[in-house]
């Protein structure tokens, strides 16, 4: 549980909590655009950006940056909980997820290409790009526009026993909702065994688990800047078996390597120390003696903090009307839904939606609006809604914020 005190600590291990560099005082519900970054990891790109030497040589400098990579690997894998293949960062999530599917489209031959409908550009883009491209039949699976997201069935109706490859997306940045994905891989695999699977994990990651052990995937995709971390690289894990499938690599270069160029170290430094981080608030919150059983700890413990704030603004907090008591207001995914992550989207029958998060701007509550195009039309539009207005938050966002932000609401509506 995470009480007063702790929230006090952990909001002070981030920056930025309260107050924009541009703007001043301001509540941050735009979590899904950008977590907000550990002070740990603003130190550690600093001091990486100093050295001048790169990895491979041989000398002091050399060693010990190849050292620090391959122990922030090391974290990296249990933080994932992947007991298998290797994890290495690129450009950004979209890129990497790109490089994934393109190495599993390419490495295969025939057969189906099985994504679904929820599924932000960054997969979808990509699965269609190389059908195109190579000839290939790629199939949507259609998700459920109540709930906002698709389901292991929906999966099961759709996958036949020549699907290839197959995407997931984990949790849905526009309908804030997860998806289940260890069922999802199991429907594709009673009937696709062999099917390669890439998960977009890029929403989900700053809001509870992953458990690559019992998603029995094939590659799974993070944007750091996005759990806690800063802009300009992504993580991916990737499995052996798709390694197998041999992507580009220099000639005459390491075997079963994913990584061009050389690498920036200060992108691993500051991924461990966002698996420092989810240590150590797993050691604030439980007893486990093992850094993987804290990190489990604290996921459960940020899922049941953001459930009590999007509870909060669901339904009231003191004297404060929900959202959903507010007439006129309609809440993407519907109010009482188990599979909502830190993220409440609606859209309102009497204000547009860029209104009302200009309003809530002035008055200091940053928020974001969603419209109907290539990012959030998939789900916007068979709503009937050319945009909606998106909260996000993260376990460092209080109670007293979801009190702020329905006052400001109330007063707009």
């Amino acid at each position: 549980m995470i009480t007063p005190e702790l929230l006090h600590t952990i909001r002070g291990k981030f920056a930025h909590v309260e107050a924009c560099p541009f703007q001043g005082p301001r509540v941050f519900f735009e979590n899904a655009g950008g977590a907000l970054t550990l002070n740990s990891t603003v130190e550690t790109s600093a001091r990486f950006a100093a050295i001048p030497d790169n990895q491979g040589r041989d000398n002091p400098a050399a060693h010990a940056l190849m050292d620090i990579i391959k122990d922030a690997k090391a974290a990296a894998m249990e933080w994932f909980n992947a007991d298998n293949g290797q994890v290495f960062v690129g450009e950004s999530g979209t890129e990497l997820l790109f490089r994934l599917i393109r190495t599993a489209v390419a490495g295969t031959s025939g057969g189906i290409l099985l994504g679904s409908t929820v599924e932000h550009p960054a997969s979808r883009s990509a699965m269609a790009h190389w059908a195109d491209k190579l000839g290939r039949d790629y199939r949507l699976v259609p998700h459920d526009d109540a709930l906002g997201l698709v389901t292991p069935e929906a999966y099961a109706r759709v996958v036949t026993p020549d699907t290839k490859v197959a995407t997931i997306l984990h949790t849905s940045p526009v309908t804030g909702m997860g998806m289940d994905l260890a069922a999802i891989s199991a429907a594709i695999r009673a009937v696709a065994p062999d099917c390669f699977i890439i998960v977009d994990g890029i929403q989900h990651a700053s809001h509870g688990l992953v458990d690559l052990q019992a998603a029995n995937v094939d590659g799974y995709v993070v944007s750091p800047y996005k759990v806690f971390s800063r802009h300009g690289y992504g993580v991916a894990w990737v499995s052996d078996r798709l390694t197998d499938l041999g992507p580009e690599q220099l000639d005459g270069g390491p075997q079963a390597h994913w990584e061009f160029g050389t690498r920036d170290t200060g992108a691993y430094a500051t991924f461990h120390d966002v698996v420092d981080y989810f240590d150590w608030l797993g050691a604030q919150v439980g007893d486990a003696d093992t850094r993987r059983g804290r990190i489990e700890d604290a996921g459960r413990t940020i899922k049941a903090h953001e459930k009590t704030l999007t509870d909060a603004m669901l339904h009231g907090t003191g004297n404060l009307k929900g959202l959903a008591e507010m007439d006129g207001v309609h809440i993407v995914g519907g109010v009482d839904n188990p599979a909502r992550e830190g993220l409440v989207c609606f859209w309102a029958d009497t204000h547009q939606a860029a209104d009302i998060v200009s309003a809530l701007n002035k008055e200091g509550v940053r928020t974001h609006v969603r419209k109907a195009d290539h990012y959030s039309g998939n789900i916007l539009t068979p709503l009937g809604q050319t945009a909606a207005v998106r909260v996000s938050m993260c376990h460092y966002n209080s109670p007293a914020e979801v009190a702020r932000f329905l006052s400001v609401m109330a007063e707009i509506l």
